[in-house]
């Protein structure tokens, strides 16, 4: 009997989940733990000019973040949840995580403004 493309495709999901929860779970304890903000609201990989100021925002999502992925995975593998539930749950943690943080970069990088060189709206 061959594997069942759906079956495939949930034991890949379940199976990323393990790495996003250990670098989401590893990064808020850089933050937190190590004071280190290198990777605070990044914007084309630069940091902001202030980027302590933004890092508890940062470390909250990440922590949070995280510690949902983990329990979704504890709950999966105890047989707490339904297909459903645990896709859900995981699928809104992810995708909320990446708008979290892209509303921080953008946030962080409000004020700095940068120009291409060029004067002036028209380029002259």
């Amino acid at each position: 009997m061959a594997p069942h493309i759906s079956l495939v495709l949930n034991w890949i999901l379940f199976l990323a989940l393990f790495p996003i929860a250990f670098f989401w779970l590893r990064r808020a304890w850089r933050i937190i733990v190590r004071r280190d903000f290198s990777e605070v609201a990044l914007k084309r990989g630069e940091p902001p000019a202030n980027p302590g100021r933004y890092a508890p925002f940062a470390a909250a999502t990440n922590l949070i973040g995280g510690s949902v992925i983990a329990w979704v995975i504890f709950g999966v593998a105890a047989g707490l949840f339904s297909y459903e539930t645990w896709t859900t749950i995981a699928g809104v943690t992810i995708w909320s995580k990446f708008l979290f943080d892209f509303a921080l970069s953008r946030q962080a990088h409000a004020g700095a403004r940068q120009f291409a060189g060029k004067a002036g709206p028209a380029g002259r």
